[in-house]
């Protein structure tokens, strides 16, 4: 079971979700280990904070990324989703300053690490309404992505695809009866 970080679901905020591994297996994989992988983590989605990263945001940064699992679900499963959680971050938003990063507008690094978890928090209020959002077929791993196609069955095809394709075709294995010789 692979701590790497995963970037599959189309979106920061739903890429934190992909930071707890199989959430829905018998044994999840916290990929918000330390401060290192948080940090990892961040920078990986322009979220790095001006502010150092510290062992406290990283329980801050899972506490966050359990306020969404709820109202992801919800929506998932056809539900009104409770948003009241997700004001304590929204409170701590802060204006978006413009920067050019790599020769692009772009927009400059958040404060603080509750301006960053401010940003996933807008991001999520603003495009989970009309998120084309499903959930991976692969019954351990549910991560939600994003689906524009319509066509995707799982998170990664290179991952969950192949793991389900391969538990397929074992089961096929198992009752298929033998060839004639």
């Amino acid at each position: 079971m692979s701590t790497e970080h995963r970037y599959v679901a189309g979106s920061s905020w739903l890429n934190l979700l992909a930071t707890l591994g199989h959430a829905y297996g018998e044994v999840s994989i916290e990929r918000l280990a330390n401060v290192d992988a948080l940090r990892e983590w961040l920078d990986h989605e322009r979220l790095t904070p001006a502010a150092p990263v510290t062992e406290a945001d990283v329980a801050e940064v899972r506490a966050f990324r359990e306020t969404l699992r709820p109202l992801v679900l919800a929506v998932l499963d056809g539900r009104t989703p409770e948003v009241a959680p997700l004001q304590v971050w929204l409170d701590a938003d802060e204006p978006l300053t413009a920067v050019v990063r790599d020769g692009r507008p772009a927009a400059a690094p958040p404060s603080t690490l509750a301006a960053a978890l401010a940003r996933l928090a807008r991001q999520t209020v603003e495009q989970l309404p009309d998120a084309p959002l499903r959930a991976c077929a692969d019954d351990e791993c549910r991560l939600a992505y994003l689906d524009p196609g319509g066509r995707r069955r799982w998170c990664s095809p290179e991952t969950c695809g192949v793991k389900a394709r391969v538990r397929a075709h074992r089961a096929r294995a198992r009752v298929s009866p033998p060839a004639p010789a």
